[in-house]
């Protein structure tokens, strides 16, 4: 395919980063933009593309599991945009995107104007273009050079995903992936200290599914000796941020200990439920998946706190403790004092009113 877009006229842009990101539908908190305003941006973007005598089509999939992928679609006015995204997607089977019950679709104008965003009283503020997932239409819509932001057009095709994996009995978790000699683990830590050692992960993007097949990576890591599905996890490693010393530096969790902490998901004083930045699924809902995968597969869980001490472990120290952590005998989980628990209490609670009795920290 590639030499084909050559001959298109396809080059290689370089990437960029920081494009606004707009997503409509997302389980909680205020949509970035409209109902009406997506119709009307649906309504400019496929006016645009229609326009164009040379549209480019190109097919792949979210998820390197066949059995709880979301198929997609791109759409692109530029064989450079179709060149680009090629490598966010996993190949997929010819017609496989016709013969979906629930595709998704990327639209591409790299040359629509500008304005299209305030066209429609919408600043997305962006010089170069903008981002625009709406998770009830599954659509995303690229304007300008948008589709060289490859974070923000992951973090994009990850909101309209989610639904769709779930649907398809595959549980959508902002994981990184570890393989320690047979086995696997899951590790949900802060973006600074992921960043710190990701070279010693699969992959250093926030993105797996797990389920009854295993655990597959939302979009691939550019290298190819890798399993396209790895085994259930044997572990899973939970990285919390505390610096006032509740928080022991590791501990043993139990399953239900592990949901909740995995809800909360706390970093010093704030709260990133599900250790996501805006999931398109209930967070609650997502936990009371994760603690039935951690039950069915009597799956090992651990806490790690990296703001115990004075200094922060990263890199290297950071997969000393994680290592350490899941290989050696860590005692049971026993906070310090009950400010901390009565904080989680308080969030979850007013956050989540239905949280299940068993969850407990």
């Amino acid at each position: 395919m590639v030499p084909e877009l050559h001959q298109k006229g396809a080059t290689v842009i370089e990437s960029i980063s920081g494009l606004p990101v707009l997503v409509r539908g997302r389980s909680r908190g205020a949509s970035d933009f409209l109902k009406a305003q997506s119709s009307k941006l649906m309504k400019q973007i496929c006016s645009h593309i229609s326009s164009i005598s040379n549209i480019y089509v190109y097919d792949g999939a979210i998820g390197s599991s066949p059995k709880c992928d979301a198929k997609v679609r791109v759409i692109s006015d530029s064989p450079s945009a179709i060149l680009s995204l090629s490598s966010v997607l996993w190949e997929t089977p010819v017609h496989a995107v016709s013969h979906d019950s629930c595709p998704l679709t990327i639209y591409v104008g790299t040359s629509i104007s500008l304005s299209v965003g305030s066209n429609i009283s919408l600043d997305p503020k962006g010089h170069d273009g903008f981002i625009a997932a709406d998770v009830e239409r599954s659509s995303v819509i690229l304007t300008g050079k948008a589709f060289a932001d490859i974070v923000g057009v992951k973090e994009a095709l990850t909101a309209v995903s989610e639904p769709i994996i779930c649907a398809r009995g595959g549980l959508p978790l902002s994981a990184r992936l570890l393989v320690h000699g047979y086995d696997v683990v899951l590790l949900f830590a802060p973006e600074a200290t992921i960043q710190s050692c990701k070279d010693q992960l699969v992959s250093a993007d926030a993105g797996l599914i797990v389920s009854s097949e295993g655990t597959a990576l939302l979009f691939p890591t550019g290298y190819s000796n890798g399993p396209s599905v790895y085994k259930i996890p044997a572990a899973i490693v939970l990285a919390a941020s505390d610096s006032t010393g509740a928080l022991p530096p590791s501990s043993k969790l139990t399953p239900e200990q592990a949901a909740y902490h995995f809800l909360a998901g706390y970093q010093n004083g704030t709260f990133t439920p599900v250790y996501s930045k805006g999931s398109s699924v209930n967070p609650l809902e997502i936990a009371k998946a994760f603690l039935a995968k951690l039950k069915d597969n009597q799956i090992s869980c651990f806490l790690v706190n990296v703001s115990e001490g004075e200094k922060a472990p990263i890199g290297n120290e950071f997969m000393k403790l994680v290592q350490s952590t899941l290989f050696k005998k860590v005692p049971p989980f026993e906070p310090k004092g009950g400010y901390l628990k009565a904080k989680y209490q308080s969030f979850l609670s007013a956050k989540f009113p239905e949280i299940p009795e068993e969850f407990c920290f």
